[in-house]
Formats: structure tokens, C-alpha cells, sequence
């Protein structure tokens, strides 16, 4: 079951999300940035979803701590701040989608849904490589 990280320090938003989410998803919560990378730290997780406001690290310092630490992980941004320009320096940065609040469910539920898809294809390409260079090698080792 992928494994999904919800950041938002607001109580009721974090909890929502969880509990759209959690049938689905194997779902764990941060109420801060800072905590959310300390999950990261302990474990691996398929998608991150996080608010972009937020008391002490902001959702976009997270974004920026993930693409250098996390490269792999899709990070969805959650903002209150709907225009265009916005959105797309967040994708820019390296967000994998942009939710403007208020959010319909269903528009999470996609967002979440492609960018676990997007992380499955990402590890299916890297299994391929590996396999490449290992069948590379045995070649190059059998044909010396």
C-alpha cells in the first residue's frame, strides 16, 4: 500500500485529508515541517502532501529540503494563493501538483492518485535500469 505523508498545521485540514485518504493509503501526519522531515529521515513514503503556510518552516522550504534530500518523492503543494504565476514557480521548484484552496476532494484524490502512479513508474524505470546493468555486466563478464 503506498505510503502517504500529510503535512498541515491545521488540525482539521490534516485530520480531513487523513480520513479521505487513509482507506485507501497507508497515511501518516505532521503537524510542522520540521517534523514532517524527521518522518522522512525514518522512512520512506510515496507522496507528500503539504500546506504552504505554516509556523516555523514553510511548506516551500520543505519542498526545497525533499528535491535535495528526497529527489524521488512527489510533493504536492496545498496554497491559498491562487494565481497562475504562483503555481507554476511552485511546479518549477519541483512540486509534482498545485492544490488552491478551498480544494475540491475529488481534486486531491486525483492529484494524489497520479503522483503515486508517477512514483510507481519512477521505481519501475529504476528496477530496469539496475536489471540493464546487471544483465551489462554479465555479458561484458561472460565475454571477457
Amino acid at each position: 500500500m503506498p505510503k502517504i505523508l500529510i503535512v498541515d498545521d491545521d488540525d482539521t485540514i490534516r485530520d480531513a485529508l487523513y480520513d479521505l485518504l487513509s482507506e485507501q493509503y497507508d497515511c501518516q501526519t505532521a503537524e510542522t515541517a520540521e517534523k514532517a522531515l524527521a518522518r522522512l529521515a525514518a522512512e520512506a513514503y510515496d507522496v507528500v502532501l503539504t500546506d504552504i503556510s505554516m509556523p516555523g518552516l514553510s511548506g516551500l522550504e520543505l519542498l526545497g529540503h525533499i528535491r535535495q534530500r528526497f529527489a524521488n518523492t512527489p510533493v504536492i503543494i496545498i496554497s491559498g494563493i491562487g494565481d497562475q504565476e504562483h503555481a507554476q514557480g511552485l511546479i518549477r521548484l519541483g512540486a509534482f501538483d498545485f492544490l488552491l484552496k478551498p480544494y475540491r476532494l475529488e481534486d486531491v484524490e486525483k492529484s494524489v492518485e497520479r503522483a503515486v502512479e508517477f512514483k510507481d513508474r519512477q521505481i519501475n524505470i529504476q528496477e530496469a535500469e539496475q536489471s540493464n546493468k546487471s544483465d551489462a555486466w554479465r555479458i561484458v563478464k561472460a565475454n571477457p
